[in-house]
């Protein structure tokens, strides 16, 4: 594949289409799989959108692309291709590591000189944060954003290195330190970004749900409004934590307690 574009940065983008059942498992229950579905989608918005308009600086340019899992043929996928002016890409792979490392793969063969990937659940991550790991790429081999769960929400290389994908017990608190620990035995030059968060587990959602509330209730406090949520998600966020918070209260008896009904 012949690269077709004037930018000489990819910024590759995993993503599942938000199918029920599929996605975002580990919040089910208590979501159910289409809320689950509801929110992995407009969170893979917020990340297209976020990033819609990265400033590369010192003449660079940036090309995105949609890695799709399970083919970039599903209508989803499409949509966001035609509305959101990125690329489509299959993931291939029998795992998470081989997935990646064919990403990267791709479009270093299309002649780009630095990459970076990240996935979809980070809906307070700056873009920023992009801009600066493909910065760090002039000066680095690797670039990792680990993440608190043990994992790593992004990765930026200036070169296929398949080494780093192979051997990683993917979905385990070790991915990063063990990924660091190869890229050192690798001889890599690495740069860090600062820790954040994703949103993999009931635990991640009810955090998120509980700072989207602080920064609404705060309003205009500069501080607060740097929680950076498209009012799509925010709108979504505040159903979900009212349906929560019914499905975790438990039901009044009715009519009285036990005394009075068997009376």
């Amino acid at each position: 594949m012949n690269k077709s574009s004037n930018g000489d940065s990819a910024l590759i983008v995993f993503a599942k289409a938000p199918i029920p059942g599929q996605v975002k498992t580990r919040l089910c229950p208590p979501l159910s799989p289409d809320e689950a579905a509801t929110l992995h989608g407009t969170l893979v918005l917020d990340t297209l959108e976020r990033t819609q308009s990265l400033a590369m600086g010192s003449g660079r340019t940036l090309d995105r692309f949609l890695a799709c899992a399970p083919s970039a043929d599903h209508v989803f996928f499409k949509i966001m291709e035609a509305r959101q002016e990125t690329r489509l890409l299959d993931q291939i792979g029998d795992d998470l590591g081989s997935r990646m490392d064919q990403a990267f793969e791709t479009v270093f063969a299309m002649g780009y000189q630095r990459a970076v990937l990240m996935g979809t659940d980070l809906p307070t991550l700056p873009g920023s944060l992009v801009e600066e790991a493909l910065s760090l790429l002039s000066h680095h081999d690797l670039v990792l954003g680990p993440a608190y769960d043990g994992g790593y929400y992004l990765i930026g290389l200036r070169r296929r290195m398949p080494e780093l994908f192979v051997g990683i017990p993917w979905s385990t608190n070790q991915v990063f330190s063990l990924t660091h620990d190869k890229a050192e035995s690798l001889g890599l030059k690495i740069a860090l970004l600062p820790r954040w968060r994703d949103i993999d587990t009931i635990e991640d959602l009810q955090v998120l749900i509980e700072e989207a509330d602080r920064a609404s209730r705060q309003g205009a406090n500069k501080k607060a409004s740097e929680l950076i949520l498209s009012a799509r998600t925010a709108g979504v966020l505040r159903v979900l934590s009212a349906r929560l918070r019914e499905r975790c209260t438990p039901p009044h008896p009715v009519g009285g307690g036990a005394a009075q009904r068997s009376t």
